[in-house]
């Protein structure tokens, strides 16, 4: 018993012994060969990605219904999107997915000051393309071009104050003070996370901590690029004002409601002046008063029983199959005559928030792992063996930049 004791203490210390030799620091230790782990990390984020593929696909399919239903309002709310903001977005991130692709070369031949140049450009990428999209959420919030319920855009007053949507628009104040200072509220945790970097550069210098320094200095860049992004935002929002006066004739669904349905009504009219004048000329208010009067005889039933079909035939013509004062279910569902033009522009606007608006937390979510990246860079964890993290981040990135190359014509180049 005590020899089999001993062989199975020998075979655990040489397991051990084994395992620190065979299997290095960045290799786990169910894995065999590197190349086991990179191929099953491969086969791990290429699942995900199916998976999130998936997830979109919900929403462009949602997309493709309301398209299909309502193609004036796409058409319509397209004009208030901001196309130069897209193409700009739409650039840096195809830059952005060069320079993950270049990363994933400077891990393999361990270059690692061009590593973490390349990570941080990535990141000051997809800072900017946030900051341009606050300068396009926060315009759109100010004109009241929200999802439905909420949507309040008013051609006459495309930029309300805080005080006008509280009156008009029934609004808490508070949340009409954030639709109208959106920007600030987008921006204050940036400001908040670039201080704090900027205090951890400077502590990190004084107390001569080299590892915290290089990697304070490269968020830094990325911290101020968001601020970049935001001011170049403001300059193309400001010299693109075509989206501003958007405009589409008649009832056809985009966010100028009562323009749509005036028009639609001054059309309406004319056409009935036009087939009033087309018909031939009757005094029919002449015949009405001759018919009612020989109907008060009783002897004239002929006349009686004239005006009262006459008068089911004027109720039948003007929509009303019930007589007055008699109620009845029909079981048929009441539609409105008139389409709430507002409401369908908020629907737009509703998909264009969910689909820009998650595609933004993946944007968020990246920049979360890219940082942590960045991090394993400056401290040389990567090598011509172990890449793996750095291509696995590079893929879901390249997702990322995928889908805005698709949302970007459907939403912002529909006309």
């Amino acid at each position: 018993m005590a020899t089999i004791d001993s062989l199975s203490s020998e075979s655990e210390t040489h397991d051990e012994h084994g395992h620190d030799h065979d299997h290095p620091a960045w290799l786990a230790h169910h894995f065999d060969t590197p190349e086991q782990q990179f191929d099953s990390g491969k086969l791990g984020i290429w699942l995900f990605l199916t998976t999130e593929v998936l997830f979109f696909s919900g929403m462009f399919c949602a997309y493709a219904m309301f398209r299909m239903l309502r193609p004036e309002v796409f058409e319509g709310c397209s004009q208030f999107l901001n196309t130069k903001l897209g193409a700009i977005n739409t650039g840096v991130l195809l830059f952005s997915s060069l320079t993950m692709a270049w990363a994933v070369r400077c891990a393999q031949v361990e270059e690692y000051k061009k590593l973490v140049v390349m990570i941080a450009s990535t990141l000051s990428c997809a800072m900017v393309f946030l900051g341009v999209k606050s300068i396009e959420y926060s315009h759109k919030w100010g004109m009241g071009l929200l999802p439905p319920g909420t949507y309040f855009y008013d051609e006459a007053n495309p930029h309300p104050t805080t005080q006008q949507i509280v009156d008009q628009h029934g609004f808490s104040e508070s949340t009409a003070y954030f639709l109208t200072h959106s920007l600030y509220y987008l921006c204050a945790p940036f400001a908040l996370l670039l201080i704090g970097v900027f205090a951890w550069l400077v502590w990190s210098k004084v107390t001569d901590n080299k590892f915290q320094y290089a990697c304070a200095k490269p968020l830094l860049v990325v911290c101020l690029s968001f601020f970049g992004g935001v001011g170049l935002g403001m300059i193309l929002e400001s010299g693109g004002g075509e989206h501003a006066v958007a405009h589409v004739d008649g009832d056809h669904g985009d966010a100028h409601a009562e323009h749509g349905l005036a028009d639609h009504d001054h059309v309406a009219d004319a056409h009935a002046a036009e087939t009033h004048a087309a018909a031939p000329a009757v005094d029919i208010e002449s015949d009405d008063v001759a018919m009612e009067l020989l109907a008060e005889s009783d002897l004239n039933t002929g006349a009686k029983a004239m005006l009262e079909a006459k008068q089911a035939q004027t109720a039948m013509a003007s929509g009303q199959v019930v007589p007055p004062g008699v109620d009845a279910d029909m079981g048929i569902a009441t539609v409105e005559k008139d389409v709430q033009t507002k409401r369908q522009a908020g629907v737009f606007f509703g998909i264009y928030y969910c689909m820009t608006g998650v595609h933004a937390i993946h944007i968020l979510a990246g920049i979360g792992v890219l940082v942590w990246l960045l991090i394993r860079a400056v401290r040389h964890d990567f090598n011509r063996q172990y890449f793996g993290p750095v291509d696995y981040v590079g893929l879901y990135w390249h997702l990322v930049d995928l889908i805005w190359i698709y949302l970007f014509p459907l939403l912002y180049l529909i006309r």
